[in-house]
């Protein structure tokens, strides 16, 4: 677990250097700060989903895509899910308790924004597993850096709610690589193109909200997250 605990340390510092930093940024810059990268995650979770969709027929040579209905069905029926658990009201709740307790605000936001883009992709996934099986940490320590860029950026405009997002990320990489001799034939690159697709569209609605200001209740869209593992491991939605 080497890898995820230097993962989270990243994570840890760039958040308390972007608090540092966000005592000296007036609102008017942290608000431009805020659009910037809202344009940022919004390219980088479209990048995502194009990768995972994408691909070239190698008879024809032409460009054609896959999943797109599997990604559709993800976000409506994750939505709906969502919206029945009201998981974006629990989690807001929940987070205004904290908020009143430690006179801060936007703490569910900074905390659901910054989990999603820490556990989002395959870096995670692949690095937690090679740390696991064979002690390699290459993947993870690289992760780290760029966690701990982003963090600083995050803290620096939506608060100490990032801080909190290390707390999944060692819980699902450190999982994954105490598991990772039981998981690891069951991980295929098929599954992780798929969970990503899901998940970086996500991230996109998180650039959304952060470019336009827009409520799009991410939180709601979480169950999302499950459906392309479900359609990978039950044999009746298999076409093949």
């Amino acid at each position: 677990m080497l890898g995820t605990i230097v993962n989270v340390g990243g994570i840890l510092l760039g958040s308390v250097i972007g608090l540092l930093l966000k005592r000296g940024i007036p609102e008017q810059i942290s608000t431009s700060l805020m659009k910037a990268q809202g344009i940022a995650i919004l390219v980088i979770g479209l990048n995502g989903v194009l990768t995972a969709m994408l691909y070239i027929d190698t008879n024809t040579g032409k460009i054609n895509d896959q999943g797109a209905l599997l990604l559709l069905v993800s976000l409506v029926l994750g939505c709906l899910i969502g919206e029945v658990l009201k998981i974006d009201g629990r989690i807001n709740r929940g987070a205004a308790k904290i908020e009143r307790r430690f006179e801060t605000s936007d703490f569910s936001k900074g905390f659901v924004s910054a989990s999603l883009i820490f556990c989002i992709g395959a870096m995670g996934i692949v690095g937690a597993l090679n740390d696991g099986l064979t002690g390699d940490t290459t993947v993870l320590f690289t992760k780290a850096l760029l966690d701990f860029v982003t963090s600083i950026i995050l803290a620096a405009s939506l608060g100490w709610g990032v801080i909190v997002a290390a707390i999944p990320v060692f819980v699902l990489q450190g999982a994954i690589s105490l598991l990772a001799g039981i998981i690891s034939p069951y991980v295929s690159d098929e599954l992780i193109r798929i969970f990503g697709m899901v998940g970086y569209a996500l991230v996109m609605a998180i650039g959304i909200n952060f470019l336009a200001g827009t409520k799009v209740k991410v939180a709601n869209l979480l169950p999302a997250l499950l459906i392309p593992i479900v359609y990978y491991f039950v044999p009746v939605f298999q076409t093949h």
